[in-house]
């Protein structure tokens, strides 16, 4: 390399390094909720990870901390194995916390009953105490899942109180060859790939607003969340599919749109 080329490569790591420690605003984790649904449980089965995927997208815009992209808490589920053990608990998600380099996570439930009212709750993991905070719960009914999200997305950015934590010298998003993952004594390298991004990217304001208060029938917010799950599996010919029936029936439906360009890519 050419000392022009080293003296700029130097310059631009440094810019990335000072802007990395400027920013400590607290690093959030967002799991798939459990679906706690009473009798008719299956039909909501597959709503799971599309709540997570839509409250990511929602808390993105906040100025009050950072949040974990999907794609790459799906990555560390995926080299941990947890894929197929299914959902996390308080202690797993405590784990997976430290590997992902968060300081709080936040996990939660959906519960539908047979009269179509539904439940949406959440709190916040400690991930270095594992104390339980910030507990919130939004009522529904069940055709309208999104505006649950919302107003939970809008409960969570108002109320949420985090403590400040200094971050480690390892956190995500630094130039380590692992991605910036503070890894346990022994434990496997979950290496981020090239493409991968670490936080969720800020969505326009407009834009959110838009999808939240989309419509979208509970049969098709399955197909969407199994898009995900497909995703997630590395079957994009099957995820593209999902996606663009939930396009056909809902055109406008930006998340949907998103991931399917980003299948594109």
């Amino acid at each position: 390399m050419s000392p022009a080329r080293l003296f700029a490569a130097t310059l631009l790591f440094s810019a990335a390094s000072l802007a990395a420690q400027a920013d400590r605003r607290p690093v959030v984790v967002v799991f798939t909720f459990d679906n706690n649904s009473i009798g008719d449980k299956a039909d909501y089965e597959g709503l799971t990870t599309g709540i997570q995927d839509l409250l990511i997208t929602d808390l993105a815009s906040s100025s009050k901390f950072r949040v974990v992209d999907r794609s790459r808490i799906a990555e560390v589920l995926r080299e941990q194995d947890f894929i197929k053990a299914g959902q996390v608990d308080g202690a797993s998600a405590v784990r997976i916390g430290h590997l992902l380099g968060a300081q709080y996570a936040i996990t939660g439930g959906f519960m539908t009953d047979k009269s179509g009212n539904a439940l949406l709750t959440s709190r916040t993991i400690d991930i270095e105490t594992s104390q339980i905070a910030n507990p919130e719960k939004i009522t529904g009914k069940a055709d309208d899942v999104l505006g649950m999200i919302a107003q939970l997305s809008v409960k969570l950015t108002q109320d949420i109180r985090l403590a400040p934590r200094q971050p480690s010298n390892t956190g995500i998003g630094d130039a380590t060859g692992n991605g910036g993952l503070r890894l346990p004594t022994g434990a496997p390298n979950p290496a981020r790939p090239p493409n991968s991004e670490t936080y969720a990217k800020e969505v326009s304001g407009t834009i959110v607003e838009k999808t939240m208060k989309t419509k979208l029938d509970a049969p098709t917010m399955k197909l969407y969340s199994r898009a995900l799950d497909e995703m997630d599996a590395k079957n994009n010919p099957k995820a593209a599919e999902l996606l663009r029936q939930v396009i056909n029936k809902y055109p406008d439906f930006e998340p949907a749109q998103r991931n399917l360009a980003k299948l594109g890519n």
